[in-house]
């Protein structure tokens, strides 16, 4: 059993000095100060940014209920003025008045559809049930019969909730011979918020909660809904306090719960949307950092109180003569150790050196290859976007969407063209089929629309009224005829008046001709080679014609090119014929 030395146990008996113990009191209430100060700061922009994501999603929810509304407040006007249903109630013939209107409600997309006659009578219904009974004394056949457009309202169920309705006259001339009546599910959005963590209602223009995720909420005012329905425990009570303490003053409360409450206001009849979040997500963030500010100053502590132990072991000089000699071992050690951990740096070092020049090469073809291939892709989804921008500010929404159609067919083509570029360095594996060299070249041109309408090029073609069959895949082969247009428009762009020629024959093998009035071609045996380029840096990297060339080689044909003798560049592609006969005789 050893002994304590002396000189030690004098050391430690004498407790800390008076500075350090000053000096340890003086980092614990910094320590407490700073903790303090970052949890009122932290939250304040834990919360801030909350608010910001919510009202992002307000935004969201207020377009689309927007959206279902104006879709649906056109409906009453349509069905109003259907030359069948106006028939049917001159006639008082309804036999096939429930069929149209069930046919409708599947195209349209509302919940129900109803036919009153001018008595009240439903004449016509997707609801069949219904039909004969009398609602003649409903509001929404009142208020059409008085007004001259469409009336809306919001009817409370008796089971809960609300039904959504647009009304309208069916009017002959000027006499009144019905009313069509349209439920719109907006219940459907309810459905969908559910699913988040946010509390969200919609209350109309008096404040009566209609739609919202708390089923017990409808048919409610706001104070009413967010009044506390329990009484919580002593226990709830200190730690609703002591999370009070810890942040913001709450917007409002939910079941007892501080939330942050996000309001926004729908422009329908001044209805508004309010969304309720729960601070935990805000209090989870603070506390994470803060966690890992009171774990640096516990490790800055404890690494505090071992330099004064250490400073106290040292003083024992009976210790440090007793182990001078291991400590003299143990630096010989130590510089062994640090010369074979150099070492082994060194090598780490160098083989991470290695693998990462080969990583950069490697990722500059490919970023190269996927710039290249990408560009023209993008410059039309640019130019559909600008264009779907100013159709919605004309409030051309039908149209809208076609564009933003063409720009899903876009983007379905960058990605197999990332696909494509696996295939220059791994062929074979694609999918043929039988493809038409006219359609080919019709897309191609589509996809060059916009550079080809931003400069006036003439464009020539020439093709032939039967079909140019051959076994390719389309994607592949509309890429290889995008980068021949491109490389054409490219070299016609300093000339008065560019043209670009397009010939499409059939004999023993299919040829697309590419023809320009450019400025021709320099160097003809290095054209295919990749990277090798005429253009001005930053304007191409030479890829195009290379891996076009090695498509045309994977479908079996050839891409060859020469200059025009009267000026120009001139890029034919060959292809074999699909021949059908021979592949059924197979």
């Amino acid at each position: 059993m050893t002994e304590t030395p002396p000189n030690l146990s004098s050391a430690v008996n004498a407790g800390l000095p008076l500075r350090a113990k000053f000096a340890i009191a003086f980092l614990i209430m910094v320590a407490i100060g700073l903790v303090l100060v970052s949890n009122r700061l932290l939250t304040e922009r834990y919360t801030a940014d909350t608010r910001n994501r919510a009202e992002l999603r307000l935004a969201l929810y207020t377009g689309n209920l927007m959206a279902e509304l104006q879709r649906t407040s056109v409906v009453p006007l349509l069905l109003a003025r259907d030359p069948d249903l106006v028939k049917a109630l001159k006639e008082k013939e309804f036999s096939q008045t429930s069929a149209k209107l069930i046919a409708l409600q599947s195209e349209i997309g509302v919940l129900s559809i109803r036919l009153l006659d001018q008595d009240g009578r439903v004449v016509g219904a997707t609801n069949r049930n219904i039909l004969g009974s009398g609602q003649g004394e409903d509001p929404q056949f009142l208020e059409a019969l008085h007004t001259k457009g469409t009336f809306f309202m919001a009817a409370p169920r008796e089971a809960g909730g609300y039904d959504f309705v647009y009304s309208r006259a069916v009017q002959s001339e000027t006499d009144t011979l019905g009313v069509i009546v349209v439920s719109v599910d907006l219940m459907k959005y309810e459905r969908a918020w559910s699913g988040l963590q946010d509390a969200v209602l919609v209350t109309d223009s008096e404040s009566i909660v209609v739609l919202s995720t708390e089923m017990r909420w409808r048919g409610q005012t706001v104070e009413e809904a967010l009044a506390r329905k329990d009484v919580p425990s002593a226990l709830s009570r200190a730690l609703q306090a002591t999370t009070d303490w810890a942040q913001q003053p709450a917007d409002a409360y939910v079941s007892g719960v501080a939330v942050l409450k996000t309001e926004a206001r729908v422009p329908f009849r001044g209805w508004k949307i309010s969304s309720f979040t729960n601070y935990a997500s805000v209090r989870d963030q603070v506390n994470g950092i803060l966690a890992l500010m009171i774990m640096g100053f516990a490790i800055l502590l404890a690494f505090s109180f071992y330099l004064l132990s250490r400073k106290a072991w040292s003083r024992s000089i009976s210790f440090q003569r007793e182990s001078a000699e291991l400590r003299l071992l143990n630096a010989r050690l130590q510089r062994a150790i640090a010369e074979r951990e150099k070492v082994k740096r060194d090598l780490e070092e160098a083989e991470l050196t290695l693998l990462q020049a080969s990583k950069l090469a490697a990722l500059g073809e490919m970023s190269a290859a996927v710039s290249h291939e990408l560009n023209q892709p993008l410059a039309a989804m640019k130019t559909y976007l600008a264009g779907a921008r100013l159709l919605l500010q004309r409030r051309r929404p039908d149209e809208a969407l076609s564009s933003f159609q063409r720009i899903d067919d876009l983007i379905e083509r960058m990605g197999a063209i990332t696909r494509q570029l696996k295939s220059y360095a791994r062929k074979g594996g694609e999918a043929f089929e039988e493809v038409d060299l006219r359609a080919c070249v019709s897309s191609a041109l589509a996809m060059m629309e916009p550079q080809l309408r931003a400069r006036v090029v003439k464009i020539g073609r020439t093709m032939p009224r039967q079909a140019v069959l051959v076994m390719a895949d389309r994607l592949r082969l509309e890429q290889v005829i995008i980068n021949l247009l491109r490389n054409a428009l490219d070299a016609t762009k300093d000339e008065d008046e560019p043209q670009i020629d397009i010939l499409l024959s059939a004999g023993e093998t299919a040829s697309l001709i590419v023809r320009d009035n450019g400025h021709g071609i320099i160097q003809l045996e290095n054209v295919f080679e990749p990277f090798y380029t005429t253009k001005k840096p930053g304007e191409g990297i030479g890829l195009g014609l290379a891996i076009s060339s090695g498509i045309v080689t994977d479908l079996g044909g050839r891409l060859t090119a020469r200059n025009a003798e009267d000026g120009g560049a001139v890029f034919e592609m060959e292809l074999p014929l699909h021949d059908k006969k021979q592949e059924a005789a197979e």
